[in-house]
Formats: structure tokens, C-alpha cells, sequence
């Protein structure tokens, strides 16, 4: 029964994320949107409403800061701390997110959404005996805006708080009221309602009564299109049946949801590049429009020469002389226009050959391992099977980083690219940069130093600085030895720039190679001293998205002791 339990803490935290992915606040949100109104002047506000409806965090934190600044009422204050709450807590920074909610004064309209909130923080804590309070205190008012949904997820957060708490009875009582509040149809929340009571059932041993709601659970999923849902029964069956030890079924339930979760994965590669398929296509067919156009201006041409022909012999000299200038122009403009397509061609032409490259060693890399994975699942070397699933994750998050490079090149290229600049607060960005590379740096155990001025504000678009920052980071984790060390810092050389650089103590680079990545239109790059070789149109982004920013890149480095990568940024005029 020992790996029942084990299994069955797997399935528990799938439990867990569903309890608030349910969450469902119409009458707030219509609240929101009323607030938005009143406050049609206030416009960082209603940019941080409307980012906290799209989901988009980072920003709803900046722009809730931004409006905080400012002498606003009390209500319109409260509102946005919970924003900034609720997205801190999004983003799991659940310290600073019960510090947030805690400065939201209690006459608040909505207040026991804090409760409700602030119960949730006490949950992924594991303090669950708090987070019953606080989700008991905003039941009353739950309760009273009839929003099954709603109640039906407050009762499984208090069910599986009460499960961690072996208080068996209590999680019963609110994980049965929870089913009776789903309709008796194939819907998402009752198949995840079917999942939370037969972990329940299958937590204490009554494997019987577990099974039934695995199955019944399994069985409804057929009927929905929710891809993430079908894995997640299927995988539920797997482990089932390993611990009833028919491994055969185990082997087939367990196939059926890698497929499922290939089938999410290939839907959303298939969007992205149909997307990038649809631009292309578009960009071909305007080439054979300006194609058209000149010949059409040719033709034109021919036909006005013909028509002063009729004239005379003088308007005839005079017509020739000009369609003469006219063809030699047009020679000319040709010319150039066809040494550009050739040159931009032949870049492609190297592009496509070394990012077909890349992706097929990561490809063939990734099948060899899926291939030993399928291995040491027979042999059930589960040691083993967490070293390929790493190993796999870390090829998969490389081939991202290349497409995700490849699509922002074309799309600046293409000049498709938005550019919005704004005021920057900095530090938070670095911040935020560090949060997301945080598994990264633990897994080389590398130090991460953010020693940025908390009192800089730069003028650049946010989102080409995110992606300028996150290349040159992963850099300088790849190029970074075990236990090393990556700082971010800033320096003031110019009142009207702010440099701030990014500096590791890795294997470092040579003159040469330093002068190869500087170098406009350079995309293939090596370390000296390294078989790591990359295409190098990371950098090349990096180097065109700092231009358009109004910026400078420049490099120092030395082999075997580091590299530092400085950046300078216009600051913004009302810190000058």
C-alpha cells in the first residue's frame, strides 16, 4: 500500500490545482468594469483592470502601482491592491501577495473575496487549518450570490483541507456537496468532481468506492474536449491499475495519456505555426502585387510613348529621351532591388540551414531519449525514468527558445513587430526575469544577484526589453559552470542613460569572438575553447530590439573569467 500512497499524492495535486482554476466572480468582474467606467480618466487603472482580465500579471502589477502613486479614493486604492494580490498570488509569490491583501481595509464591498484569497495562500502553505477559517468566513457571503460554481469550489478547498487533515467525516460532508451541486451531464467540473471524491475514498483504503468514481470519471471525459482533463483521468486509471498490479492495462491507460498530452502539445504547435505559415503566405502575395505594379508601370510607360509618337517627331525625340531615363531608372532601382532579395536570401538560405539543424539534433536527441525512456519503463528504474523526463524537458525548453527567437526575428524583420515605449521601473523587470529562470539557476546552483536601483525608471517597450533580458540571462546561465554566479547591476556614466549590466563568472570569450557577435548580420557563433555552438539570433534580436529601444550593446569578457554584457537605456525624462 506504500506506492498507493505515493501515487496518490500525485493525483492530490492535480486536486489542488483544479479547486482554483474553477474560479468563476461574474458579479465581480461586472463590479470591476462599473469602477473601470466612473474612472474613464484614470488610465492606469483601467490598464490594470483590463490586463487583470487578460490574465497578463506582470503588467497588472506595474499599472496598480502606477495608479496607487497617485491620490486616488479610498475604494479605488482597495481595488487595486487586491489586483496587485490576486496577480502576486497568480505568479506564486504568496508572501507578498498576504501582504498586499492585508492592506485592503475590511469595509471593502467585496472583502470576503480577500477571505477567500487569503484562505488559498493558506493552503499552498500548508497551514490548512487557517485556510479553513479564512474560507469559512467567506462562505456566508458565497453562499448568497448562488453561483454554483463558485460554492462548488469553495466546498473542494475546504474537502481537501480537511483530507490533509485526516478529518475524513468533514471532507466527506463538503466533497459530496460539492458533486450534488454539478449537473448530471458530461461537464468538465463533474468529471473533476468525480476525481476529488474518489481520491477521497481512495486516501483512507476503500479502494472499491475509489475505483467507481476513477472509472466513472474516466468514462465522461470521452465526452468532453478538454485535452489536459482526458490526461489526467487516463493517468488516474494508470495508476489504478498498477496498484492492482495488472500492469498490461496500467501500460495502455498510461499510453493513452501521453497521447492526449501530445495532443495538447501539437495543438498549440500547429496554431503557432499556421499562424507563422498565414504571415508568410501574406508577405509572398504583397511581393507579387509590387511585382504587378511594376510591370503595370511599364506598360503605362510603353503606351504614352506610343500615344506622343502620334504627335510629331518632336514630341517622339522628346518621349524616347524620357521613357530612356525612365528604363535606366527603373534598371537601376531592379538591380539594387535584386542584389537585396539575393543577399536577404542567402541569409535565409544559412538561417534555415542552421535552425533546421538545431531543431533536428533536438528532434533526433528527444526520440533517442523517448526511446530510452520507453526502456526504463519496462524495467521500472524510476531513478532513471526522472533523469530522462528532466533530460527531456531541458531538450524541449531549448527548441522553444529557438522557435520563440526565430518567430520575434521575422516578425521584426517583417517589421510586424509592435514597439510601445513607456516608463520602466527596472528593478521589477529583473525581478521578474529571475522568477522566471529560478528553476534554471537551482539546477546549476548558480548565485543570482539583482543589485539594481530601486529608483530607476527607463524609457523602452516592455515587452522587447523582456525578451532582450531573457536571451542574454540564458546566456549567461549556458555559458556558466556549476556553482557559479550571475549579477545584474547598474551604473550611472551619462545623466541621460542608464547602463545596466549583466555579468557571470563563466568560461568567457576571445577578441574575435567577441568582434563575430557584434558583427551586423552574424549568425553563426562560437566558444572558443567549446563545442557549444549556438545560431547566434538570439544575440542578433537582442542587438536589433536594443536599436529600435534607442540603446547600445557592448561586451567585455576574458577567457575562464566571465563576460559582461552592458546595455544602456534612455532613462525616463521625469527621473533626469
Amino acid at each position: 500500500m506504500i506506492q498507493k500512497k505515493h501515487n496518490f499524492l500525485l493525483l492530490f495535486l492535480f486536486l489542488t490545482s483544479i479547486a482554483l482554476s474553477q474560479e468563476s466572480l461574474n458579479y465581480f468582474d461586472i463590479a470591476i468594469q462599473k469602477k473601470a467606467s466612473s474612472l474613464k480618466k484614470e488610465i492606469n487603472f483601467n490598464k490594470a483592470q483590463s490586463f487583470f482580465f487578460k490574465e497578463e500579471w506582470d503588467s497588472t502589477l506595474v499599472y496598480s502601482m502606477k495608479q496607487l502613486n497617485f491620490d486616488s479614493d479610498l475604494e479605488t486604492k482597495e481595488y487595486c491592491h487586491y489586483f496587485r494580490g490576486y496577480s502576486l498570488k497568480k505568479k506564486g509569490l504568496y508572501k507578498q501577495a498576504l501582504v498586499e491583501f492585508g492592506l485592503i481595509d475590511k469595509s471593502f464591498q467585496y472583502y470576503y473575496l480577500v477571505d477567500y484569497n487569503v484562505g488559498h495562500l493558506f493552503h499552498f502553505e500548508k497551514n490548512f487549518e487557517k485556510a479553513i477559517v479564512y474560507f469559512l468566513k467567506s462562505e456566508n457571503e458565497i453562499l448568497n450570490h448562488n453561483d454554483e460554481n463558485e460554492i462548488a469550489n469553495l466546498y473542494t478547498n475546504i474537502g481537501i483541507c480537511y483530507m490533509h487533515l485526516n478529518k475524513f467525516d468533514n471532507a466527506e460532508s463538503y466533497l459530496k456537496k460539492e458533486t450534488l451541486l454539478n449537473p448530471k451531464k458530461a461537464t468538465k467540473s463533474l468529471v473533476r468532481s468525480y476525481i476529488n471524491i474518489a481520491n477521497f475514498y481512495y486516501e483512507q483504503y476503500k479502494d472499491e468506492q475509489g475505483i467507481y468514481y476513477f472509472q466513472k470519471a474516466y468514462k465522461l471525459s470521452k465526452n468532453i474536449k478538454d485535452f489536459k482533463l482526458k490526461e489526467n483521468s487516463a493517468f488516474n486509471m494508470a495508476v489504478v491499475e498498477e496498484n492492482r498490479a495488472d500492469y498490461k492495462k496500467a501500460l495502455v491507460y498510461r499510453k493513452e495519456s501521453e497521447q492526449w498530452k501530445d495532443s495538447l502539445n501539437n495543438q498549440n504547435k500547429i496554431w503557432a505555426v499556421a499562424d507563422f505559415e498565414k504571415k508568410f503566405a501574406v508577405a509572398q502575395k504583397q511581393k507579387q502585387i509590387k511585382v504587378l505594379e511594376v510591370e503595370n508601370k511599364l506598360k503605362d510607360t510603353q503606351r504614352n510613348s506610343l500615344f506622343f509618337a502620334s504627335i510629331g517627331l518632336l514630341l517622339i525625340l522628346t518621349g524616347g529621351v524620357y521613357l530612356y531615363g525612365q528604363k535606366v531608372k527603373n534598371a537601376k532601382t531592379i538591380l539594387l532591388q535584386k542584389n537585396k532579395l539575393d543577399e536577404l536570401n542567402a541569409t535565409k538560405d544559412q538561417l534555415f540551414s542552421i535552425v533546421s539543424h538545431d531543431l533536428r539534433s533536438s528532434v533526433n536527441a528527444l526520440k533517442t531519449s523517448n526511446a530510452k525512456l520507453s526502456a526504463t519503463l519496462e524495467t521500472k528504474n524510476y531513478d532513471e525514468l526522472h533523469q530522462l523526463i528532466i533530460q527531456n524537458s531541458t531538450i524541449a525548453n531549448g527548441a522553444y527558445s529557438l522557435l520563440d527567437n526565430l518567430l520575434h526575428w521575422a516578425m521584426l524583420q517583417t517589421k510586424q513587430l509592435y514597439f510601445h515605449k513607456e516608463s520602466i521601473h527596472l528593478y521589477s523587470i529583473v525581478q521578474q526575469i529571475e522568477y522566471n529562470y529560478k528553476p534554471l539557476l537551482l539546477d546549476k546552483a548558480i548565485t543570482f544577484e539583482n543589485s539594481v536601483s530601486k529608483n530607476i525608471f527607463i524609457f523602452v517597450d516592455l515587452d522587447s526589453l523582456k525578451i532582450v533580458l531573457r536571451n542574454l540571462l540564458d546566456n549567461a546561465i549556458k555559458f556558466s559552470n556549476e556553482n557559479g554566479k550571475i549579477s545584474f547591476y547598474t551604473q550611472e556614466t551619462n545623466p541621460d542613460f542608464c547602463d545596466l549590466i549583466i555579468e557571470d563568472n563563466g568560461i568567457g570569450m576571445s577578441e574575435n569572438t567577441i568582434k563575430e557577435l557584434l558583427q551586423e548580420g552574424e549568425l553563426l557563433a562560437k566558444k572558443s575553447g567549446s563545442e557549444i555552438i549556438g545560431t547566434g539570433l538570439g544575440l542578433q534580436l537582442c542587438k536589433q530590439m536594443i536599436r529600435k529601444n534607442s540603446g547600445t550593446l557592448a561586451i567585455e569578457s576574458e577567457i575562464n573569467k566571465g563576460t559582461k554584457m552592458i546595455l544602456s537605456f534612455p532613462k525616463t525624462r521625469t527621473n533626469g
